[in-house]
């Protein structure tokens, strides 16, 4: 069948956006061709994300729950409309994004992709000994053995079983609960045994006797001021060990809980890498971890280990390399289970496929990098049947050496060429150079950003004059100085992960610079033989938790002396200065906007009336420091706060010395009162880089610092490294981005592939000679990157 000549349905060939002012948009209008690679470039900060994923992948979303039932939208997140006049021509997006997959100690690769339902099925009907169905292979599901009578009703009958020791079989392993490790908690890390509770002998975070739990220990019947090392037997169990009890305290109905055995079940429960700096700190103080004898480690139960297919059980199996799973995998020829076969065949060859056949399946989820879980994202959309999707891509070279850029570019093309729109957020200039069009935003970041500054081709991006066309052909040069080395950290027979007995050498007093590709084993190098030395401060990719009422005046500690400052200025106290305490305004509880439940519509989010956003109280407004009052001063930006805090009346050195180290990793746009919950992955990294760099440390290490950075921006990041080098640190930097590479005094390249094809040093020199050798793919690519 012919399609007639001028069809309307064939004019609907562009994605149309008119009036887009989500965050810092300025009435932003733009046309976006359908069925094309469009890259959105622009300095950090300049609005990328909020045309993309907040405005046009934002109303794909929503529009699409709309057409779900009122009862199944009442379970899925409300979206407000973004704040735009139009959008025209949007399809479904598909969202592939940084954040990091969840951090729950039970949830693994497999589990995560599928991978691990797919074995299950194949163990169920290929096992031998068979031992039941495919939850009899599932680490999360308990075996059950039930007894008594079971009811079954049917009309107007009812049919009685008597059932003894009924086994529903489940693949747990009942020592570690599935988990792999079991947990030995030090009790002199619990509690201070010369203290008593009034005086505070509890030391887990968060057990303070001021408050409520002062009054439900008491009210539990424990002796409140007793010296806990003096508690009879009875007492201590009591303490440590309760089950949840009941109790009335002061006529309010409450649950008293022994503490290790909430610990048990709140703390412990989660991924240490996602807790709190400050309760990650007292697990790794307070508890043990080790590998569980009856499993092993592979969380599986007995049974579920002995049930084998050819010479090998599953969990031999999730402990593979992917790539050498998938070739087990094609020799195996089942007739009776061929489409799962194909289907598990096809989701391991992707992995490979995609760069990700260095992991194995057993791989917590919450240890892959933001760049790692992005690709296994990517996975399930690589064999998709679907097309005219809109694919939103961030920054998907994130954590990309070179090498494997180029076959992330050829992805993004597949994906494309099937008749799909892939919209991408990116900086470097390997992937904009595929582009077929091109928006550039700025023309600066923040509210001197939110304008489109270009449109077009990447020709055309060339000979504009935006920060963007003007940077997109830089290459940094080799250093013709380098700084000597003052010492250095020793590590011997390294051999966490994929690492081969490492030796090698970690220079100090110098810019160190740990390369190779995505899974050769630089993180397991660094993060395990340096991150836990004396005087050493890591600044990793993981996300910086916080609520909306988080801001960068909050994390970064800038608010505690600007609250001291006003307090002094006006004679009143500091509390009066949070919007989370004394001062907030009483309509919105300091949060400056009001939200109205609606049921199973979405949630509306307006501006409180009473304080007009602002969210401090009227009273506190009239306190004013070198004329400005707190509402105001939060509004201001990096870069504005700190030539006010610089000198006059509202003088404050030590506020002044945060911004200064804000405005030094580049983040002199942002405002001071913006949640935290808004910012980028590189804007979060760079906040953790300025609050960490009043650490007393000596030896700075920094994973991919250039995450989320502009080209423009990555100069800027070069000269604060430089300064802190200077300042007599070491600096030792994780990372694939070749313009710091040729700025190091030393490289340790790691390789020469990824998973058990890398694990060894292959090169230890300097750029120079790295570039001189090529004898690594990191060589080749930086001696064509210098030219």
């Amino acid at each position: 069948m012919t399609r007639s000549p001028g069809h309307p349905a064939d004019g609907h060939a562009l994605i149309r956006v008119r009036g887009a002012r989500v965050n810092n948009l300025r009435d932003v209008s733009v046309e976006i061709p359908k069925r094309r690679l469009t890259v959105f470039t622009g300095v950090s900060g300049s609005g990328k994300s909020s045309l993309v994923f907040a405005t046009i992948a934002a109303e794909s979303q929503r529009l699409i729950n709309e057409t779900y039932s009122a009862f199944l939208q009442g379970f899925m997140p409300s979206l407000a409309r973004p704040e735009v006049d139009l959008l025209d021509g949007l399809t479904t997006a598909i969202i592939v994004d940084q954040e990091r997959m969840g951090a729950n100690p039970r949830s693994t690769v497999g589990t995560a992709t599928d991978a691990n339902a797919m074995l299950r099925i194949l163990f169920s009907r290929l096992g031998s000994p068979h031992i039941g169905p495919p939850t009899a292979f599932a680490f999360n599901v308990p075996t059950r053995v039930a007894s008594g009578v079971m009811k079954t009703e049917k009309g107007q009958t009812e049919k009685k079983t008597v059932v003894r020791e009924a086994v529903y079989q489940g693949g747990m392993c009942p020592r570690c609960e599935g988990m792999g490790a079991i947990n030995d908690i030090d009790l002199t890390a619990i509690y201070d045994g010369t203290k008593t509770l009034t005086e505070g002998a509890l030391t887990v975070p968060g057990y303070s006797m001021d408050g409520w739990y002062g009054r439900i220990f008491s009210g539990a019947g424990l002796p409140m001021d007793k010296p806990v090392g003096e508690f009879t037997k009875a007492e201590l169990d009591k303490l440590l060990h309760a089950e949840p009890t009941k109790i009335k305290v002061e006529g309010i109905n409450l649950t008293y809980e022994g503490v290790i055995s909430k610990l048990q079940k709140t703390t412990l429960t989660k991924d240490v890498e996602s807790m709190q700096p400050h309760v990650r700190r007292f697990v790794e103080r307070a508890v043990t971890f080790t590998t569980c004898p009856d499993c092993g480690g592979t969380r599986l139960s007995r049974e579920a280990l002995s049930s084998r297919i050819g010479e090998r059980n599953i969990a031999e199996l999730c402990a593979m390399q992917i790539s050498d799973l998938a070739a087990w995998l094609r020799d195996l020829d089942e007739p009776s289970v061929a489409p799962l076969l194909g289907g598990l065949q096809h989701l391991l060859d992707s992995f490979v496929e995609i760069g990700l056949g260095y992991l194995s399946l057993d791989r917590a989820s919450g240890t892959l990098s933001g760049g790692e879980s992005q690709r296994t994202k990517m996975i399930r959309h690589l064999g998709s049947s679907l097309t005219d999707v809109t694919y939103v891509f961030d920054e998907p070279t994130i954590g990309l050496h070179p090498h494997d850029i180029e076959r992330m570019n050829q992805l993004l093309l597949q994906l494309r060429d099937k008749g799909n729109t892939v919209l991408v957020v990116e900086h470097k200039p390997e992937t904009i150079a595929i582009a077929d069009h091109v928006v550039d935003l700025g023309p600066g970041a923040g509210t001197a950003g939110g304008q489109i500054t270009f449109e077009g081709d990447v020709e055309g991006l060339r000979r504009s004059d935006t920060v963007t066309g003007r940077h997109l052909d830089d290459r940094a040069r080799l250093k013709d100085r380098l700084r000597e080395r003052t010492g250095a950290i020793e590590v011997r027979g390294a051999g966490r992960h994929n690492l081969r007995d490492v030796d090698v050498d970690v220079p100090l007093g110098v810019l160190c610079v740990v390369t190779g590709v995505a899974g050769s084993g630089k993180s397991s190098l660094v993060h395990g033989n340096l991150a836990h030395r004396e005087g050493v401060v890591v600044i990793d990719q993981g996300a910086i938790r916080g609520s909306r009422r988080s801001n960068p005046a909050t994390y970064t500690g800038l608010l505690e002396p600007i609250r001291k400052a006003f307090a002094k200025a006006n004679g009143v106290k500091p509390a009066l200065f949070s919007s989370n305490s004394e001062g907030a305004c009483p309509a919105c509880n300091g949060a400056g906007v009001i939200f109205t439940e609606l049921g199973i519509m979405n949630t509306v989010e307006s501006t409180c009336e009473e304080c007009e956003g602002r969210r401090f109280q009227a009273s506190v407004l009239d306190h004013t420091l070198g004329r400005a009052n707190i509402a105001e001063v939060l509004a201001m930006s990096v870069a504005e706060a700190e030539a006010f805090f610089a000198d006059g009346e509202a003088r404050t050195p030590a506020a002044h010395t945060v911004l200064d180290r804000l405005r030094d990793v580049g983040l002199g746009y942002l405002t001071l009162g913006q949640p935290l919950s808004t910012l980028s992955g590189g804007e979060r990294q760079r906040i953790k880089l300025a609050s960490q760099m009043s650490d007393k440390g000596e030896v700075y290490v920094l994973d991919e610092p250039t995450t989320g950075l502009h080209l423009a921006d990555v100069e800027n990041l070069l000269g604060l490294l430089d300064r802190l080098v200077d300042s007599g640190r070491s600096v030792v930097v994780i990372e694939h981005h070749q313009a710091v590479m040729a700025h190091a005094d030393w490289i340790i390249d790691l390789g020469p592939g990824a998973g058990h094809d890398g694990g060894r040093v292959v090169f230890e020199g300097t750029p120079a000679e790295l570039v001189a050798d090529r004898s690594t793919l990191t060589g080749q690519h930086l001696a064509a990157y210098v030219g």
